[in-house]
């Protein structure tokens, strides 16, 4: 059983920042600085080839934080940012950037799913023991209710198989991106939990049926569709539903509904 190791912290517009490790997984917490202990928990994942500060994810963070005074939660998925990478993470990345620049979409897509299968199944464990170790600090707390925040890409191809097994996700944003491989739309028919799915409309290298089928295998009773034209990394959001997790989280000072 890991402890959490704060290694660093900062503090900037109300938003308190301490980086740490779980065991060897580092991570970043965010809070308000003026304190909200036990307030409702995000999870937020970054995407592919990213890092857990990344400028948008920092930013959704801040938002967040600042917003509905919750805290946010963000490790470096195995291989990305701070951690070192396997053999397996370097040959993976090396075949991704190959096919892609040979337009050799369907072995650029079987790589993908091979690939993001492996760290999914590496980082759910990693993100249970995260929050089993933050569950222990008296700012976060046993009670606290906890919500899955989202991330393109690699974000939900964590994220679904994360919130098929974490009976502590009450509610979940996930997003498009990826290749919905079989084993991903298995994990969403586990999931019961409220869901809001944002769709990039022209992704270039993910059929969009796929991920359609995947949105239609979540079990959830409460689950909505957003979705716009473009890709995950051109596109502008519109109409996102910003109150999604505050509906069954609850606000920092009140109990979920």
């Amino acid at each position: 059983m890991h402890s959490v190791h704060f290694t660093a912290e900062t503090s900037s517009n109300g938003v308190l920042e301490r980086d740490f490790v779980v065991g060897e997984v580092p991570g970043v917490l965010w809070l308000p600085a003026s304190g909200s202990d036990q307030a409702p928990l995000v999870l937020m994942g970054h995407g592919g080839g990213l890092h857990k500060k990344t400028p948008g994810l920092m930013a959704r963070a801040h938002d967040t934080v600042t917003r509905w005074g919750y805290s946010v939660v963000a490790i470096d998925a195995p291989g990305h940012g701070d951690r070192p990478r396997t053999t397996e993470d370097e040959q993976a990345r090396t075949d991704l950037r190959q096919t892609m620049a040979a337009g050799e979409i369907e072995l650029f897509e079987s790589i993908s799913v091979r690939y993001s299968a492996s760290l999914a199944e590496r980082a759910v464990p990693e993100w249970q023991a995260t929050l089993d170790a933050l569950q222990r600090l008296p700012e976060i707390g046993a009670e606290a209710p906890i919500g899955y925040g989202g991330g393109m890409s690699l974000g939900t191809a964590i994220g679904i198989p994360l919130t098929a097994v974490e009976p502590r996700i009450t509610a979940a944003i996930f997003g498009g991106g990826f290749f919905a491989h079989a084993a991903l739309v298995e994990a969403a028919r586990r999931i019961t939990v409220p869901v809001q799915f944002l769709l990039p409309w022209d992704e270039e290298y993910v059929d969009r049926q796929s991920v359609l089928a995947l949105f239609d295998a979540f079990a959830s009773k409460d689950k909505t569709l957003l979705a716009n034209p473009g890709t995950h990394r051109s596109m502008r959001w519109v109409g996102i539903d910003n109150e999604f997790l505050v509906r069954y989280l609850g606000r920092a000072d009140t109990s979920p509904a």
